[in-house]
């Protein structure tokens, strides 16, 4: 055979994918510990997630998987970061405020949350719990919409940030009912369960992976859930649906996100491990305490939630008029 034939011809396998050389190279991601980043404070579900999935992805991925707060601007600083990282080993929890809410409650971003990521996988959902603190006279949802009709604007309620999935879930519940409350924001659910449990706030709306401990320890009273049936763990606690609201439905949800920069055959293996990861016995048993979903689906999968999700919720921000403090 002609040399210059059989170089060209063996180049052809190479690219081909017939190379052990870069069958080895493609294998060989993660080279170095993988930075999982999380747009919020300590101390709410996101953070209860990432860490699920960044255990199992330890396990199975040879690097260590570790998780970053970097909370601030309703999770825009870290989005920004991330878009513009090209490490091929820094990836972020997305989630339906920086992927649903924030490119319409902003007029300008310092990402786009469509253009500057690509999908990984939908990781899982979690019931949002509507409860007041219990020196509140309100016993249940009715009685709690009672008593906001006869004192407009004299009640709050706390989120963990303009835009959050607390504020949302608050905002839409406002809408549905048709009640005006005084919304508080704070810097993560952390500082704001501080004050939620202290009696310093009325009410919030906040994913029951960081306040069923407080529920069950009689330190907030939850007077509905925002799931479509009632939770195994609160079986008592009637949904929003049950009390004069049918189809009511209101979830958080959280998702992984690499930046567009990482190479495709990466976002493939990510996936195809976050996805044993999330229903992994291990990860299952971890958030079933926690009343979560675990979803863990493909790119095409999550990319199709993410549109319908901005599509539903851009009509709840228009309507409420959501914008930043």
């Amino acid at each position: 055979m002609n040399p210059t034939r059989r170089s060209i011809l063996g180049a052809a396998a190479a690219l081909a994918g017939g190379s052990p050389f870069l069958a080895h190279a493609q294998a060989a991601w993660p080279a170095k510990p993988v930075r999982f980043v999380v747009p919020f404070a300590p101390g709410g579900s996101s953070e209860i997630i990432a860490r699920s999935a960044a255990t199992e992805l330890t396990k199975t991925l040879g690097q260590s998987v570790f998780v970053d707060n970097k909370p601030g601007a309703s999770g825009n600083i870290a989005m920004a970061e991330v878009a513009r990282a090209e490490d091929q080993h820094t990836i972020i929890l997305g989630h339906i405020g920086t992927l649903a809410v924030n490119p319409y409650m902003y007029d300008k971003l310092p990402y786009d949350a469509n253009k500057d990521f690509k999908p990984v996988s939908l990781l899982a959902k979690v019931p949002s719990l509507y409860v007041v603190h219990p020196s509140m006279p309100a016993k249940n949802l009715k009685e709690f919409i009672a008593l906001a009709k006869a004192k407009p604007g004299q009640l709050n309620y706390g989120s963990a940030g303009t835009g959050s999935a607390g504020h949302l879930a608050f905002e839409f519940l406002k809408m549905t009912a048709n009640i005006f409350m005084l919304h508080i924001p704070y810097k993560g659910t952390g500082p704001q369960l501080t004050d939620l449990l202290s009696g310093r706030l009325d009410a919030a709306s906040v994913g029951a992976s960081a306040i069923l401990p407080h529920i069950k320890a009689g330190k907030l009273r939850c007077i509905a859930t925002g799931s479509a049936q009632r939770l195994p763990q609160l079986p008592d606690v009637p949904t929003v649906a049950e009390q004069g609201f049918p189809g009511f439905e209101m979830t958080q949800w959280y998702g992984m996100l690499a930046p567009a920069s990482m190479s495709q055959a990466n976002i493939d293996k990510l996936s195809a491990e976050t996805m044993k990861a999330m229903k992994s016995p291990t990860s299952l048993e971890r958030l079933n305490l926690d009343a979560a979903q675990a979803i863990g689906g493909t790119p095409a999968q999550f990319a199709q939630f993410i549109a319908a999700e901005q599509k539903r919720w851009k009509i709840v921000v228009d309507r409420a008029k959501i914008k930043p403090e």
